[in-house]
Order: C-alpha cells, then structure tokens, then sequence
C-alpha cells in the first residue's frame, strides 16, 4: 500500500492532528489544575475562598471550578474524536476487505 494513501482517502490524519491537541490541551489544564491545588492552603482541590488568589503569578488566579469542567469538556471531545478515528478505520478495513 502506497505511503499517505489513508490520509488522502480518509479523515484519519485530520483526526489523529486532532487527537494530539486534545491531549496537550490536557496536559495544560491538568497542570493549572495541579498548580493552583497544591497552593491551597489544606492541599487539595478545595475551591479558592472569595477573594483569595490561586496560580502562579504569570499565569494569573485560576479558578479551579472552570478548569476542571474545560478537563471534562476536553475528555468528552477527545473521546469523539478517537471513537470517529476508529470508526475511520474500520470503514478503510471494511474496503479493503471487500475489494
């Protein structure tokens, strides 16, 4: 099989590029997450009181609440996406199969 010939046929690299971003999306929020946990004063994910910031200085407060529902969002689209990729697949194997 020539090489590239899935790419041009199919939208596997679109959504592998896809997949790649999702996951360092997740890596980023996972880190603020991480960041402005450990610098709550009892150490864990307890939210901010009113008033008080969390998160480093040059990223500015972050808001633990929000970023925790953008991990869930990032979750719920990376799971699209590789159930899509592995649809994709499957219909590359299906023709291949059947020719």
């Amino acid at each position: 099989m020539p090489y590239g010939f899935i790419g041009r046929v199919s939208s596997a690299d679109p959504l592998k590029s896809a997949l790649d971003v999702s996951s360092q999306r997740t890596r980023v929020l996972a880190g603020r997450v991480s960041q402005a946990s450990l610098q709550q004063p009892n150490g864990g994910f307890a939210l901010a009181e009113l008033g008080s910031t969390a998160g480093s200085s040059e990223q500015g407060p972050v808001n633990l609440e929000a970023e925790m529902a953008s991990l869930a969002d990032e979750q719920l689209r990376y799971e699209a996406t590789a159930k899509l990729l592995q649809k994709t697949y499957q219909q590359i194997r299906t023709s291949i199969r059947d020719r």
